[in-house]
């Protein structure tokens, strides 16, 4: 491995950050470049490629993408570009060192639930397709890494990206947030979501991981559990079904199953109620 830093693209999202942030504590010594839109513009493949030249990184970690799955749905030019092409790029400059590349439950179709990464995926989304196109070319070079998660919360810069994040904006507001009963996630902290891989990175166990929460909850009762949290919000839910969604298709049921993940960690994949008790006082 050489010297340089360990790339983070997407360092401005949500994970990204975490990353970043954690990087001293869980891979201490390692230098780390965390990379936004303003250091480097990902669709620019000249300027990546130079970039890359220049710092020879000793590993990506790439969050990047067109990560909100009504924006793909819209525009699925763009999200193919930034969510395939971009990727690919990446992982052929880094063919010869660590490149972990971070996918989403949104590959599978939802019809079974407790998805391990033995499950053949079929995506419904643009979203989910061009995150499972993009698994196929990293996993590719058996060096490589996959990690799929599910929804993500936790503080992010920009206020917007965690699932907490995007009830409590719409709650201080005055907004009643209508929220399905029958779609099921498995929700974690973004910042256990970043322990997990980092653990990876320094264990060097290549290969397609799932990195989620323990319980499989509903959207309904995720915001159930943060209702409980915040009463000082005056938050006001209100139970759907998935069937009235006019959109694209949504997956019922994508929790997945870590046990694969969880023989490695040196700490327990918690379900998000459990995770919220241990930190009483915090945003989040």
């Amino acid at each position: 491995m050489n010297d340089g830093p360990v790339w983070i693209t997407g360092a401005g999202g949500l994970i990204g950050n975490y990353l970043v942030q954690s990087a001293n504590r869980f891979a201490p010594g390692i230098p780390v470049a965390g990379l936004t839109r303003t250091h480097l513009e990902l669709i620019d493949f000249n300027s990546v490629r130079q970039h890359y030249s220049r710092q020879r990184p000793r590993a990506i970690i790439h969050c990047a993408a067109l990560s909100r799955s009504p924006e793909a749905q819209a525009n699925p030019a763009l999200a193919r570009k930034l969510n395939v092409e971009v990727t690919a790029l990446l992982a052929e400059l880094a063919a010869d060192t660590p490149f972990f590349f971070f996918s989403t439950d949104l590959a599978f179709d939802g019809r079974s639930g407790n998805y391990d990464e033995a499950a053949p995926v079929n995506p419904l989304s643009v979203y989910g397709e061009t995150k499972a196109e993009a698994e196929r070319i990293v996993l590719a070079n058996p060096n490589h890494t996959v990690v799929r998660t599910s929804l993500n919360g936790g503080i992010s810069p920009r206020g917007d990206r965690g699932f907490n994040e995007q009830l409590t904006r719409a709650w201080q507001t005055g907004q009643t947030v209508r929220l399905f009963t029958d779609e099921f996630r498995s929700p974690i902290a973004a910042e256990v979501t970043a322990a997990a891989t980092w653990e990876l990175f320094t264990l060097d166990k290549p290969g397609l991981y799932h990195i989620a929460g323990k319980d499989r909850l509903s959207r309904w009762q995720i915001g159930q559990l943060l209702v409980q949290r915040w009463p000082h919000l005056n938050p006001r839910i209100e139970p759907v079904s998935s069937k009235e969604y006019a959109g694209a298709p949504r997956p019922p049921d994508t929790s997945l199953n870590c046990a694969k993940i969880q023989a490695l960690l040196s700490f327990p994949l918690l379900g998000l109620a459990q995770w919220l008790a241990t930190r009483p006082n915090d945003r989040f």
